[in-house]
């Protein structure tokens, strides 16, 4: 049995529910970037910002590096692996779940083509006779708008 260490795990959910630190991590994705590139698509104050960037920092999701005045962060994934093994745990769970509602849901449809009427004939009269259709009649004329 894996063992994790619950801080750990609880600071990885805890900086991958807020959207903009999953969209900062998105960013990431695809190479280092710098604290002001970042921001810029948020929308919000640079302070601000950098509390986002301390708490996936802390989570050890990315990691800074300054050089000179320009402070880059890049993608740590291994954080994110510790919370994939701990949810692919509860995967079989789910899936066997899914796969009963699944099977109930196809007997229950199924039973419910066997209660339906095989044909539209069957709702028809017995008798082959047309019926004649009654004409509809208009109603008087609507008010009009004087101009």
């Amino acid at each position: 049995m894996v063992k994790y260490e619950a801080p750990v795990l609880e600071r990885v959910f805890a900086a991958l529910a807020d959207p903009t630190r999953r969209g900062v991590l998105d960013s990431l994705s695809g190479g280092s970037l710098g604290v002001s590139e970042l921001a810029a698509p948020h929308g919000m104050s640079l302070p601000g910002f950098m509390k986002h960037l301390r708490v996936l920092e802390d989570a050890g999701l990315i990691a800074r590096e300054k050089e000179g005045r320009v402070v880059s962060c890049e993608l740590s994934a291994a954080p994110m692996k510790a919370a994939s093994a701990w949810m692919s745990r509860y995967e079989k769970f789910w899936s066997d779940k899914l796969d009963s509602l699944a099977r109930y849901l196809y007997q229950q449809e199924e039973l419910q083509t066997w209660n339906k009427p095989n044909s539209p004939k069957s709702l028809r009269s017995p008798s082959r006779a047309a019926t004649p259709s009654h004409r509809k009649r208009s109603g008087a004329r609507g008010p009009t708008r004087k101009r």
